[in-house]
């Protein structure tokens, strides 16, 4: 199966993926991590952004920073002076395996940052096509090496901030009657549900 960069859905469990593939597993962390790709933000700025209690976005931005996706960088003074560390993401979560159901998370982070996006920028493509097995894993190595193409590409301090998102599935509607049939006879219990 092609992946993005390596990325599965098969981690194993108790191994330091797991343990990464956990603290993934959370829409809002996944935003989190893309409000600091590119600016390092305090606990108190990534909150304001997402509109949430910085006693909330704290313990999720600790696990980030616990396993890697975010490094703390050189502290600074708030407005008050007060000690402030901000965060950058290291990009860590590009090449990180996926846990089971990682897509859905996906799914609904870029919902989340979609819904505040102006929709004069936002381009949409879809397409339904029917391919073999090998026109399948051809297509996906392409589109991975598009995103691999740009996710190394050095950010454009002058540049625009996109989020591009691509997701690939079964399109079981589209399922030839006498394909699901098959696949239903294969089942133990003969596709009966019972």
């Amino acid at each position: 199966m092609a992946t993005i960069a390596g990325m599965t859905d098969e981690i194993i469990p108790g191994s330091e993926a797991d343990a990464d593939a956990r603290v993934l597993a959370s829409a809002l962390r996944m935003r989190i991590l893309r409000l600091c790709l590119d600016d390092a933000l305090t606990n108190k700025e990534i909150a304001v952004r997402l509109k949430m209690a910085p006693a909330t976005t704290y313990h999720h931005v600790r696990l980030l920073a616990e396993r890697g996706f975010l490094a703390a960088q050189e502290e600074r003074r708030g407005n008050r002076g007060a000690r402030e560390v901000p965060y950058l993401a290291t990009r860590k979560s590009w090449r990180s395996r996926m846990g089971p159901g990682q897509h859905r998370i996906l799914v609904q982070a870029f919902l989340d940052e979609l819904a505040l996006a102006d929709v004069r920028k936002v381009e949409t493509i879809r397409l339904g096509v029917r391919l073999s097995g090998a026109d399948r894993d051809e297509m996906m190595r392409k589109f991975v090496a598009i995103f691999s193409e740009y996710a190394d590409r050095a950010p454009d301090p002058d540049g625009e901030p996109w989020s591009l998102f691509f997701t690939a599935h079964e399109d079981v509607g589209r399922e030839r009657t006498d394909v699901k049939a098959a696949r239903l006879s294969e089942l133990p219990d003969g596709g009966s549900g019972g």
